[in-house]
């Protein structure tokens, strides 16, 4: 679907803004990265230690779900949280697209996240994972086994839809705002966007540990 704002069109890329603006942020990772590259002290001051305290923060609340594995995920999990958070927060900026506005940014990363917690769990507890799919007692297998794999198959499609909704949503009530009283009435939508925007990066790595953590779990 064509943008009715895209200041950055790439050749080819024209019909896929989300593409576009996926390697806006990657990039931008990547300079952030070289620039603070060899410039942290063991004492920390300025942007240094904002950056360590949103780090330990969620470190903190991955460890909170996750326990002593929590340590092993959270690089997996970070990653995820900055790309999501910088990917709902880059729409606010006139012109730009978020990629997480596309569903198939957010499908991308949702099957990750099934991937993941499916190969934590075969690793964990080798074939014996499969007792996660079959409920508390033997004679429920017939029954729990087929809602089981429906409501794993359906963990990425919750997942990718809930940050999609959410995020297109915002976007196109502060387009038609800003069309019809432009700077005063978009400006506490904004406000909101970056609250939700916050809030939509906590629910999805959320879900994402919580998925985790089961499959950690020992099956009952």
């Amino acid at each position: 679907m064509k943008e009715p704002i895209n200041y950055l069109v790439l050749p080819g890329l024209e019909h896929y803004p989300h593409v576009t603006y996926t390697w806006v942020i990657m990039i931008g990772f990547f300079i952030i990265a070289m620039l603070l590259r060899g410039t942290f002290k063991m004492i920390p001051n300025g942007m240094q230690n904002a950056l360590e305290m949103i780090v330990w923060e969620l470190a903190q609340f991955v460890d909170s779900i996750l326990g002593k594995d929590g340590r092993k995920f959270f690089p997996f999990i970070g990653a995820l949280a900055f790309f999501i958070l910088c990917a709902n927060l880059i729409g606010l900026i006139p012109g730009c697209v978020p990629p997480t506005a596309n569903v198939n940014t957010n499908i991308a990363m949702a099957i990750m996240v099934f991937i993941v917690y499916q190969a934590v769990g075969f690793s964990r507890h080798g074939l014996g994972y499969i007792k996660h799919f079959m409920g508390p007692v033997w004679w429920m297998v017939p029954l729990m086994f087929p809602i089981e794999i429906i409501s794993h198959l359906a963990r990425p499609l919750t997942l990718a839809v809930r940050l999609f909704g959410n995020i297109k949503g915002e976007e196109l009530v502060i387009l038609v705002l800003g069309f019809l009283i432009p700077l005063i009435l978009p400006m506490p939508m904004i406000a909101f966007a970056i609250f939700t925007s916050i809030l939509q990066t906590l629910v999805f790595i959320l879900l994402s540990l919580v998925y985790i953590a089961g499959a950690l779990e020992e099956a009952h």
